[in-house]
Formats: structure tokens, C-alpha cells, sequence
């Protein structure tokens, strides 16, 4: 078959197994309706990872990631009591996530911030300001700046304890996520939201300027320029008014949580991490270990996340659109999970029958 794909899995921890369960079944939905074949392969990853083989990104995942068409990732690490049981430099976040990004250059990271119109109940945002839904694509650059630069941690002359870490970015990482921002937005509504904070740091003077020189390629694309703890505010008061958003690493994952709460929940936002050779696919959120085992995690953001995959990676944007249709309809038709708030006649379901609802809808919509 010459439509077939190999994706590493890597389930992750805490409530990454239940939600990535749920996910992994959109992939036998389409292979049954359409000409593809999917080959998932698990890889152990995270925190889980650690305890079983002694590295949080074992080089068996890493054999299996290299060879992949396209990674999987659900939410890694665990409670802080329990992450203490692991050395820093293998706790899931720098011994997993970063390795991750590093080791593909996954350099551009897709964050879309979506309510329909019939989902606007999720918000906690007043009616008025959110009664249309929303419809926003947040890039991030994510190979780059405070978390990737250098770190020290030491005792000065005087005898102080401090820390020192390193916000570095070079002209091509900037140039390369600002090219991906202006393509997004030249195909949406051409308006792209810079997000900076040039006021203050030399950083964001810096990337302006490289914005001004990408710009020249992209005049039909009007840009604003809004500093970062502005546009912090403007999401909460009219966030409406944004359609493309693009910043630095630190100010993506904070703005980004931000939408996920005016959303209603983290467990809205899957997201993309694409690099010049290769991508994967997670959710927003974290592993929850609060809540893990109990089947109340919420899976829309693991299985938007294949919808994404399947798009970005696999060229299938129509059965993309049916995945993100399939779960709309869960909502649509009255139906919630826990982390959501809901209207009083909503009914909450479990993580796995959210996962039955978003297969019954699919297999009727392949199926035309």
C-alpha cells in the first residue's frame, strides 16, 4: 500500500495513557474507510520512562522517533512529590520534552484556540464578549530564547547563592518561525498580532526588526505590534480581535495557558510542533496526575492533536475536518466532560465515552 504511515506513540504519563487509548482509535476509523495504513508503535517517554529504563528519552524511543513519519506525544511528568524521586536534568520536562524538540528542530508550534459558536458555554468569558466563538492560531517558537539558552547555578565572590540562564536567539530561528506565521496568516484573514516586549528586553527589539524584513515579503498581511502583558489583557477583554498570533518561546507557553483558559479547559488545545524533516503532536495540558485512573480526563486535545497529524503531516486535510466535526458533536449534542463548565442540561461522560461518541460520529461522516 503506498499510503502508509509509521507514527511513534508515546503515551506518556499520569493520564497520557488514558487519553492517548482514545486517540489511537481514530487511526482504525479511517484505515477501515479510506485507502491508508497506520503503524503505531508505543515508545516509553516521560517520567514512566525514567523508572523503566533509566532515561526519560530512552535511545529506543529515539531509534523509533527517527525512523517515524510522525511522533505522537501525550502529557508527560508527575506530582512534584513524585518528581523529586528523579534527578533534575531527567525530570520529564528537561530530560524528555526539551531533548525532543531539540533533536528534530521542531522549531514552529501550532497552537489553535477554537470555540464554536455552540461551544461559547465552555468560556468563562461574559457571553457578549465571546457569543461569535473564537477562532485563533497561536505560533510559538520553540527551539529557542530563556529555555533553550545556557544555564548556571553557583556561589559570587561575596558569597551569595544565584542563578544565571541565557535568553539567546540567532536571525534564522526568528526568521524561520516569522516565515511560518505570515503563511498562516496570508492564508487566513492577513492580519498578524506580533507579540513582543521591545520596551524592555533587546530580544524582542532584535526579532522586531527581523519581522520588519519578513514583512517586506508579505505587504497584503497587515501586522499590529502589541507588547506581551498587553495582549495578556486583550485576550481576556477582546479576543476577537486576534486571528494569528506569533512570539518567542516564554511568551508562547504563558499566553498560550491563558487561551486554554478561556477556552474553559487546557483539554481544548492540541497543538503541533512541526520542524524541517519531521513533526509531532500533542495536547496543551499536562499529565494531571491528580485525576489519573479515574476516566474523567478530557481527550478532545489527544484526538485534535491526530486531527492535526493527519493533516499537517499526512496531507488528509478532509479526514482532518471530519475528526474535528466528530467532536464538536459530542458538544454540540449536549454532551461534556467534568473539566468543562457546562449549561444545566449538558450530560458528562467519561474519557472513553467521549472517545465512543467522537468513533460513532466519524464512522457516519467517512462513510458518506
Amino acid at each position: 500500500m503506498s499510503n502508509a504511515y509509521k507514527v511513534a506513540v508515546l503515551a506518556g504519563d499520569a493520564i497520557g495513557p488514558e487519553i492517548m487509548a482514545q486517540a489511537v482509535r481514530i487511526f482504525d476509523v479511517i484505515e477501515q474507510h479510506r485507502d491508508v495504513a497506520f503503524e503505531l508503535i508505543d515508545c516509553p517517554f516521560g517520567a514512566s520512562a525514567y523508572f523503566s529504563h533509566g532515561k526519560a528519552f530512552p535511545d529506543v524511543t529515539k531509534g523509533i522517533c527517527d525512523e517515524a513519519d510522525a511522533i505522537l506525544k501525550g502529557p508527560v511528568g508527575l506530582s512534584y512529590e513524585e518528581s523529586k524521586k528523579i534527578p533534575i536534568d531527567e525530570q520529564a520536562e528537561r530530560g524528555a520534552i526539551l531533548p525532543l524538540r531539540a533533536r528534530y528542530n521542531t522549531f514552529a508550534n501550532f497552537r489553535p484556540i477554537f470555540l464554536s459558536s455552540d461551544m461559547v458555554h465552555f468560556s468563562p468569558l461574559k457571553p457578549e464578549i465571546i457569543k461569535d466563538g473564537l477562532d485563533i492560531l497561536l505560533i510559538r517558537e520553540l527551539v529557542g530564547g530563556l529555555y533553550f539558552g545556557e544555564k548556571e547555578r553557583g556561589t559570587n565572590q561575596q558569597g551569595l547563592e544565584y542563578v544565571k540562564e541565557t535568553l539567546e536567539y540567532n536571525e534564522v530561528q526568528i526568521r524561520q518561525v516569522l516565515k511560518v506565521a505570515f503563511n498562516q496568516a496570508n492564508q487566513r484573514r492577513k492580519h498578524l498580532h506580533n507579540i513582543h516586549k521591545s520596551n524592555v528586553l533587546i530580544s524582542s527589539v532584535f526579532w522586531n526588526e527581523i519581522l520588519d524584513e519578513v514583512h517586506s515579503d508579505y505587504p497584503e498581511v497587515k501586522v499590529t505590534h502589541l507588547l506581551v502583558d498587553a495582549a495578556a489583557t486583550a485576550l481576556c477583554l477582546n479576543p476577537g480581535q486576534f486571528d494569528v498570533m506569533v512570539m518567542e518561546n516564554m511568551f508562547g507557553d504563558i499566553l498560550s495557558d491563558q487561551a486554554g483558559g478561556i477556552l474553559g479547559s487546557l483539554g481544548l488545545m492540541p497543538s503541533a510542533c512541526i520542524g524541517p524533516e519531521k513533526a509531532y503532536f500533542e495536547p496543551s495540558h499536562g499529565s494531571a496526575p491528580d485525576i489519573a485512573g479515574k476516566n474523567i480526563a478530557n481527550p478532545y486535545s489527544m484526538i485534535g492533536s491526530v486531527a492535526m497529524m493527519l493533516e499537517m503531516s499526512f496531507g488528509m486535510k478532509d479526514e482532518a475536518n471530519d475528526v474535528w466535526r466528530a467532536m464538536q458533536s459530542v458538544f454540540e449534542d449536549g454532551f461534556s466532560t467534568p473539566d468543562l463548565i457546562s449549561n444545566e442540561n449538558a450530560q458528562l461522560v467519561s474519557t472513553d465515552v467521549f472517545g465512543d461518541k467522537v468513533v460513532s460520529y466519524l464512522t457516519a461522516l467517512l462513510a458518506k
